[in-house]
């Protein structure tokens, strides 16, 4: 079972790679296909319908093929993604593979949260997503060493990330065979799709506003992925080289925050470690709004290890808010609804902030954080109601 949890996450490290190479590329890729810088929100919008989508359809998926088949066909498809991005002659052909990088993204995103959430205690599912921060810090980091110079080779970066999730997808075909062997869809014992389509997911008391602070977290995450490395440049005046090692200073601040909140969570619960990670978030958003040239940039590792606990305790709690025979379902309407919300906030906000200022990010980022602790509290409260009405 150890050597399982390793690989899951390794694997999660792999989930990670891709997520944070577009942003710190665009500021080159926009240049280089001779497009508008606002069009990285159309992008991203397509990356993320496929994720969304995938993750609303995972339950069905990993009820038919399990977690270990989901997981491995899944990262191959990123390989595939990431190197038909890398080969792209426009943006067009860039968002064909961008598809392909959705889905499989999405398919393990619900697959391994939900089975860490149903097999182990809090502590692993931070260490889980705190090894997807290890993934969202290198690659912006290995993004940089080639996008130094005029003519920055983004195309480069792209395939060695491709490279080291090839590498990670066959760890998991050498342990494929034991982790079957683990009959790891026995959490799904008592469901089968005759059940969730009994039950309207999103009329479970509690559901919907969880799933929109989620949303509204990602909403944050996405634009400070997405826009961070654009904001460093506009604002700085900071070369790209440059901001993407700014935004691995953010990431980093998630894996950190993940790493520690997973020790912190042996004794506290889920719903402190939101709380705590939402008010830390907007100290880091006060330091990156002052007037400080580029000392203010700290901000984004503090966001970040704010940032760190929220997402994996928001997923770690669906069993026990929801209960286990629902999770897989449950947990995939939270990432595919958080994602569609995410997104399109970033998506507006990269248009409004290319049509005004990317000065206005921290003060948009504090505002999403305020919806982000009123749907979580709202859910609380519905949840506390309803085992009052029982």
């Amino acid at each position: 079972m150890l050597s399982i949890l390793a690989v899951i996450y390794i694997v999660f490290i792999s989930l990670g790679l891709p997520d944070s190479l577009f942003g710190v590329a665009w500021p080159v890729v926009h240049l280089d296909f001779g497009i508008a810088e606002n069009f990285a929100s159309a992008y991203s919008i397509i990356t993320g319908v496929c994720t969304g989508g995938a993750s609303f359809v995972a339950g069905k998926l990993l009820r038919k093929f399990g977690t270990p088949n989901v997981t491995f066909v899944s990262i191959l498809m990123t390989v595939i993604g990431l190197i038909g991005t890398s080969f792209s002659g426009n943006i067009w052909v860039m968002m064909l593979f961008s598809v392909v990088l959705g889905y499989g993204a999405g398919a393990i995103d619900t697959g391994l949260n939900n089975y860490v959430s149903n097999h182990y205690a809090a502590r692993h599912m931070n260490w889980l997503h705190c090894f997807w921060g290890i993934g969202v810090t290198v690659s912006p980091m290995i993004m940089s060493l080639f996008l130094k110079g005029e003519t920055g080779s983004w195309r480069m970066g792209y395939r060695v990330i491709a490279a080291i999730q090839l590498f990670i997808a066959l760890i998991v075909l050498v342990f494929l065979k034991k982790w079957k062997s683990l009959d790891d869809r026995s959490i799904y014992a008592e469901t089968d799709d005759s059940d969730t389509e009994k039950v309207r997911i999103f009329s479970i008391k509690g559901v919907p506003t969880s799933i929109l602070s989620l949303g509204f977290y990602c909403a944050m995450e996405f634009t400070v992925g997405t826009w961070g490395a654009s904001y460093i440049v506009n604002t700085c005046a900071l070369p790209p080289d440059a901001a993407a090692k700014w935004i691995s200073a953010y990431y980093g601040g998630i894996m950190l925050g993940r790493l520690v909140a997973g020790f912190v969570s042996i004794k506290a619960s889920d719903n402190f470690l939101i709380r705590c990670g939402l008010a830390i978030s907007c100290v880091g958003f006060v330091l990156l709004a002052l007037p400080l040239g580029t000392f203010s940039l700290c901000g984004f590792a503090l966001i970040g290890f704010g940032f760190g606990p929220v997402f994996p305790s928001v997923l770690h709690s669906v069993p026990e808010r929801f209960g286990s025979k629902l999770s897989a379902d449950i947990t995939g309407y939270h990432m595919g609804g958080a994602y569609a919300v995410g997104f399109a906030a970033q998506l507006v906000f990269g248009y409004t902030a290319t049509a005004t200022t990317f000065r206005i990010m921290p003060f948009v980022l504090a505002a999403l954080c305020v919806c982000a602790f009123m749907m979580n509290e709202m859910t609380l409260s519905k949840l506390k109601s309803k085992k009052i009405g029982s």
